[in-house]
Formats: structure tokens, sequence, C-alpha cells
């Protein structure tokens, strides 16, 4: 399958992780970028590039372009694929935490009719709803639950 791993960017070490188990089982996998240009245009670690952009304050930074462009370009991901994985990690005190812009790309596959999987349970938030509306198939960690 076309597996395209959405989740939050504080999570890249695990979605490298994830990627090459996911590999090693013939899957094909796209992610977020693993570099960022900066203000200047230089290439930084997308990690990097997080914790500037969780610390900005200025709403007309050089930030949101890259934020813009991100998400554009893993919409396009999403739709290149077969399914999305949504890697749904411990974050800020919520289990299985899924973020504003996680919920748009599974949006995306969802109205694109992608399959969704959800690493881990739904989690207790705000658009739980949502979520469960969009029918996630839930593998708790089980990376051969991945199939058509």
């Amino acid at each position: 399958m076309k597996i395209t791993i959405c989740g939050s960017i504080a999570f890249y070490d695990e979605m490298l992780d994830v990627r090459k188990k996911l590999e090693q089982l013939k899957h094909r996998v796209k992610l977020p970028p693993f570099e960022v240009k900066n203000e200047d245009g230089n290439m930084i670690p997308v990690k990097e590039y997080y914790a500037k952009r969780k610390a900005e304050t200025n709403d007309t930074s050089w930030i949101w372009d890259r934020k813009e462009e991100a998400m554009r370009a893993h919409f396009q991901k999403v739709e290149w694929s077969d399914a999305v994985l949504i890697l749904n990690y411990d974050k800020n005190d919520v289990l299985n935490y899924v973020g504003a812009n996680t919920l748009l790309e599974m949006g995306l596959a969802f109205h694109l009719n992608k399959k969704l999987f959800l690493l881990n349970n739904v989690p207790e938030i705000g658009c739980k709803e949502e979520i469960l509306g969009m029918k996630p198939i839930v593998i708790n960690q089980n990376l051969t639950e991945i199939k058509i």
C-alpha cells in the first residue's frame, strides 16, 4: 500500500521508526519533510522549525509561510496515498493526542475515501465525535493490521 503518516511533528522520531517498519512490510511510505527553509532560505531540521513555530508570536512571520507550504505538501501526500496512518501518541497530558492539523489531514483523507488507520485509541478530546464519524480503524500499534 501507499501510506502517508500523519501526526504532530513532536512525534517525528517515531514517524521515522514507523516508516522503517512499514517499509519492511513492503509498503511505500511518505511523511512530513525532514527539513524546512528558514527565514534566510537555508534548510533547518523540521524539529527546529517546530520549536520556532511554537514560540512565534508574530502573525506575519515567515513561519506561517512555511506552515502553509508544509500543509499543502502534506495534503498532496494524502492524495497520493491509499491510506493514512495517524500516529496519535500522548502529548501535552492528552492520551492519544490528535491535533488540529492532523484532524485536517484526516478530514481530507476521509473526503478522498482513503482508509484511515489510528495507531492508538480515539482520544478523549473536543473533536472525538468527528474522529469517530470518519470511522478510523484502530490498530493498537500493530502495523500488520494495515491492509486494504
